[in-house]
């Protein structure tokens, strides 16, 4: 192991942009791990709109499952696959809400479809069948009718603060290249791992 003064966040952003470049896919495409105070692992499928210095942020209902889990245990991983540029980025760390600043932010940027779903999604409670999404996106549509669409108060971000790092490149023979970042006082440690 060394100390290198090397940026993961800017490696991934490196990655990310090749990965985007003549994408037909969703880069910031992620699997999404929590798990329960127990343990008991879920996974799912994000997308992670911003990385900065800071972190890797998520936007969700705060009352679904994934931010239910995240109230109890805010242990999370990322990981990122992108096969045209044979690469894989894991990320683990513990995750924090954001202001409701940052959340209000990030639900402006977005289109108001996405914004009048975010009111009438009910997300990962049981319905009856999908009328009644219909229903209430028909009932939240007349409530913001010519006017914009405010933040619901149980939707907004989570900042992953990432602990680990790790890059994994496809390479010939099955002798793939992964480099490990840890987060030490002061930066980043890296190290090389064997396939």
């Amino acid at each position: 192991m060394t100390e290198k003064r090397q940026d993961p966040i800017a490696l991934y952003l490196e990655e990310y942009a090749a990965a985007h470049h003549g994408a037909s896919f969703e880069p910031s495409r992620a699997a999404f791990a929590t798990a329960t105070r127990s343990g008991a692992p879920s996974v799912r499928f994000v997308l992670v709109k911003i990385v900065d210095e800071r972190g890797f942020r998520i936007f969700t209902n705060y009352e679904s499952r994934k931010a239910r889990e995240l109230d109890e245990n805010p242990h999370a991983s990322l990981a990122f696959h992108w096969e045209q540029t044979g690469t894989q980025v894991r990320i683990d760390g513990v995750c924090e809400r954001l202001s409701a600043e940052e959340s209000d932010a990030y639900f402006a940027s977005r289109p108001r479809g996405s914004q009048l779903g975010a009111w009438a999604s009910p997300q990962s409670q049981p319905i009856d069948d999908r009328a009644v999404l219909t229903r209430r996106l028909a009932e939240i549509e007349a409530r913001f009718e010519g006017r914009p669409v405010e933040r619901p108060p149980f939707w907004g971000g989570y900042l992953l603060v990432p602990s680990r790092i790790e890059f994994w490149k496809d390479r010939e023979s099955r002798l793939h290249e992964r480099r490990l970042f840890e987060r030490v006082s002061g930066g980043w440690r890296e190290s090389m791992l064997a396939p």
